[in-house]
Order: C-alpha cells, then structure tokens, then sequence
C-alpha cells in the first residue's frame, strides 16, 4: 500500500543585485567636487572686483609657496597691512587691527559739532535769534552720511522765483549764514536739488533741469559768500523722486539739501 504525505515547501528569496539599483555614490561626490570648484570660481570672481591691484599682489603672493612668510605683522599680510573695509568695500580698512575708540571718539566729536551747527541754524545759537523768521526755512536731521540742511520752500515765503532758478533775496541771505556757519567747519559738503512734481499733461516736464539749476544756483551763492568751493564733493539732483509731502505737487516738495559729511 502507497504512502500518502505533503512533499515539504522550499521558499527561495532571491536578493537584487547590488548594482542595478541606484549605481552606486561615485556621483555624489562628482558632484560636490563641481559644487566646491564654482564656489572656489566665484570666490575668485568677487576677489578681483572687490580688491585693488596691491591687494590682489599680496593674495598672490600670500599663494606663492616660495615666498617666506614674514611675522612682523600685517604689512606682509595678503592685504598688504590693508585689511578690507565692509562699508567701502575697499582695503583700507583697519580690520582686526582696527581702534574701535578711535572710531567712537570720531563719531562723537561729528555729533557734537553737527548739534553746534544745528543750534546755530535752527534759532537756538545766540547769533541766529535776530534771524528767527528766516530760519524757519531750515530742518536738520542726522543721517548716517552726516548733517543733513534742508532749505525749504514756505507757503508766503518761496526761496526760488516761480518756477525758476532765480534765487529770491529770502534765499541769498539764508545762503550767507549758511556759509558763515559752515565756513567754521571743514568737512566736505554735498547739495541736492529736490522740486515738486508737475501735471503729467506737460510735454516737457522741469522737474530735473529744473532740480539741477537750483542745486547749482546754491552751490554759487555759497562760493559767492567764501565758502571753499573745493569743500563741495558733489552736486545732485533728485527731480520729483524723493518727496517730503504725500502730495506730489505739494510746495514743500521744493527744497535744497546741503549736507554736512561724515
């Protein structure tokens, strides 16, 4: 008599093979070998935009595996002793070795001779109180590019005639204490000339001849009262661009800015 029975199971797992699914990591680092030479590309790109030729000689030489190394300080430094500056974007900047007092005593001694100048041109000097109504022209305020002046347009009082360059007498003789007042300082100056905007429906529109003129009509005036003209560093105008008023083509949109730099 045949013997009855269950034939056993064999289960086989049958693995894949270890190169057929994701190939491999060989291009992962290919591909941060790329990464790293852009990043090392534009590196070098910003390094030949942002430093001067002397700059660019010590980085070489910094490189150059035969020059010895001096360490008598940073005058053999890859910056030539001129460490970069972050706000001028140039190296002459002290860097490290940077006088952090000196820096704060600079600021302080601005501070304090711009608030002398303003006291003087805003009615509170002993000598601008018998010119209190004319100074109502003046708004000072301290920027980080120094003490700006504004010279400003009055509803009854312009200091332009209309719609010209023409200084009135109110304007010629706020542009004689102004020199007189900035004639005790010696730091470089620049003008701006900001006017209100005009009807659209204009052909030509003034406003930046217009701005132009009367920032060069104070810069003469200025010169004309003995002030150093080699003190002014620029002169800029704004056109309608940079209004006071939340009218465009309001009055007080009309203005002279004399700053006072750092």
């Amino acid at each position: 008599m045949a013997k009855t029975g269950t034939a056993p199971i064999i289960i086989k797992k049958v693995q894949g093979g270890g190169g057929g699914g994701h190939h491999g990591g060989a291009w992962k680092v290919a591909y941060a070998d790329f990464v790293t030479a852009m990043m090392a590309f534009f590196l070098l790109m910003w390094l030949l935009n942002a430093t001067s030729e002397k700059q660019r000689k010590g980085l070489a030489d910094y490189f150059n595996p035969t020059i010895i190394q001096s360490t008598q300080g940073g005058a053999q430094g890859p910056f030539g002793g001129q460490l970069q500056d972050a706000a001028t974007n140039s190296g002459q900047g002290a860097g490290a070795s940077r006088d952090v007092r000196g820096g704060a005593a600079r600021d302080a001694a601005f501070e304090t001779m711009a608030r002398q100048v303003q006291n003087e041109l805003t009615g509170s000097g002993a000598e601008s109180m018998q010119r209190t109504n004319l100074l109502k022209h003046v708004v000072t305020r301290m920027t980080d590019e120094g003490l700006v002046i504004e010279l400003t347009d009055l509803t009854d009082d312009p200091l332009f005639a209309g719609d010209s360059a023409q200084p009135t007498p109110a304007m010629q003789e706020l542009a004689g204490i102004l020199a007189g007042v900035l004639g005790r300082v010696k730091n470089q100056l620049a003008i701006a000339g900001h006017v209100r905007a005009y009807p659209e429906m204009l052909v030509h529109s003034p406003v930046w001849a217009l701005s132009d003129a009367r920032a060069h009509a104070v810069r003469n005036l200025l010169e004309s009262a003995r002030l150093d003209d080699g003190r002014v560093q620029r002169v800029t105008a704004y056109a309608d661009r940079r209004n006071r008023s939340v009218n465009p083509m309001d009055p007080n949109n009309n203005r002279i800015e004399v700053i006072l730099l750092r």
